[in-house]
């Protein structure tokens, strides 16, 4: 790997650990501020809802400029809602300031994979690069649920902050802080992002031409065999995952009476699972066996049932890194193969921003769908029942599609494709 890709994977990991760190801390806001249960899966929707809204834009704002001055001025838009939390404005807006920020930063941070590597060592990079995020919603977790815990919280609770003046009133004033002090060296690593030269033709500006060209991006992607199929399994991925996130707190409380921070830990655990899973993918997989994988996503769907006949912590702790492990194995070559098709029929930008907007409208979709069985009083164990059977569910509808594509067309010679190089 180029030594741009290890400064690539630096400032993902410290912005990822500060969005992760920030979920946290801004449930336990809305603890603080005894908002009703339902509101808390609505802030990832807040956060969300920038990346299906900004889809069309963001695509040529990330090829408009170099990429890692693209990354920090992003990372910094994530740095202004965070200190928007810490003035007392609601979680919810604050947190969708983050979330501008972050609709901004991922076409940059997947699209320049596309410029620094060959096709053939993507696999591999996006296997470091989701171990590497999964990681950070790891640490990021773990670092959120500690800060608002009483042992941390009554260590540092008479510590007087630089620059601020004043010891901090609850545990949730002191998270954000440190939650700032990552989102900084994330911009500090941001600046040592190399240029990796390519340049795209100027960019269109008229809003309305935008829309069209996203449009026509959308469609393009979505029509092509090999698109459509990574496009529809990372789609229902994240939107899943997402949901998984705000589940297992909510299990965690329910099944085992577990505390904000010690549910933290489970979460976690899940996002470790990934981490797993998606490395053994970068070592195992390649991108022209990357379809192979889709069997795994109906075999996680069919594990997530079993949550509810969990009684024991201890218990549950292998089966959320099983469940997080099947989920990394086999989207990590999906994201690759997407990434690759979408570089080879359009550009590293557009690509992405096709694929950030199809998977956080399924995020918005199936939260919202969460958010309104929880506010209707569907018990969580009957939430996981659901939720593992339509994943499974739709995994098999996919290859269902992946095989009748096959019978018509051998979509999987068009892997490894080349497209023209960009404009330098």
């Amino acid at each position: 790997m180029k030594r741009g890709f290890y400064t690539i994977m630096a400032a993902q990991f410290f912005s990822s650990l500060a969005d992760n760190a920030l979920l946290i801390a801004a449930i336990a806001m809305l603890i603080e501020m005894a908002a009703p249960g339902w509101l808390t899966p609505l802030l990832k929707l807040f956060f969300t809802v920038s990346y299906v809204a900004l889809a069309p834009f963001v695509g040529a704002f990330a090829d408009s400029l170099p990429k890692g001055r693209v990354m920090l001025i992003s990372n910094t838009v994530k740095l202004a809602g965070c200190a928007l939390m810490f003035c007392s404005v609601h979680p919810l807006l604050a947190y969708a300031v983050v979330g501008l920020g972050a609709a901004a930063y991922s076409p940059a941070k997947y699209g320049i994979l596309t410029e620094l590597l060959p096709p053939e060592k993507l696999v591999t990079a996006n296997g470091w690069i989701e171990g590497t995020t999964v990681g950070s919603i790891v640490l990021g977790t773990v670092l959120g649920g500690a800060l608002i815990s009483p042992a941390v919280y009554g260590l540092l609770a008479s510590f007087e902050f630089p620059l601020i003046g004043r010891s901090l009133g609850t545990p949730a004033e002191m998270a954000l802080v440190v939650i700032m002090l990552c989102y900084l060296l994330a911009a500090w690593f941001n600046l040592r992002i190399p240029d990796t030269g390519a340049r795209y033709p100027a960019q269109q500006r008229n809003p309305l031409k935008l829309i069209a060209g996203f449009s026509r991006c959308c469609c393009v992607l979505w029509k092509d065999k090999l698109g459509q199929i990574s496009l529809a399994v990372t789609t229902l991925f994240w939107g899943a995952g997402a949901t998984l996130q705000f589940i297992v707190l909510d299990w965690a409380r329910v099944q085992f009476g577990m505390t904000l921070d010690k549910a933290a830990l489970l979460q976690g655990v899940v996002a470790l699972g990934i981490a797993v899973g998606a490395i053994w993918a970068a070592r195992a997989i390649r991108l022209r066996a990357s379809l192979r994988v889709l069997p795994v996503g109906v075999a996680m769907g069919l594990l997530v049932p079993m949550m509810t006949l969990v009684t024991t912590q201890w218990a549950a702790w292998p089966l959320m890194i099983l469940v997080g492990g099947l989920a990394g194995f086999f989207v990590v070559p999906m994201n690759a193969l997407l990434q690759h098709r979408g570089h080879v029929l359009l550009s590293a930008g557009h690509s992405i921003a096709v694929q950030n907007f199809n998977e956080n409208l399924s995020i918005l979709l199936m939260l919202g769908l969460y958010a309104g069985l929880l506010k209707f009083g569907f018990g969580v164990n009957v939430v996981i029942v659901l939720f593992g059977f339509f994943v499974a569910a739709m995994m098999v509808a996919v290859i269902a599609l992946h095989r009748a594509n096959q019978q018509r067309f051998d979509s999987e010679a068009l892997i490894g494709e080349q497209r023209e190089p960009a404009v330098h």
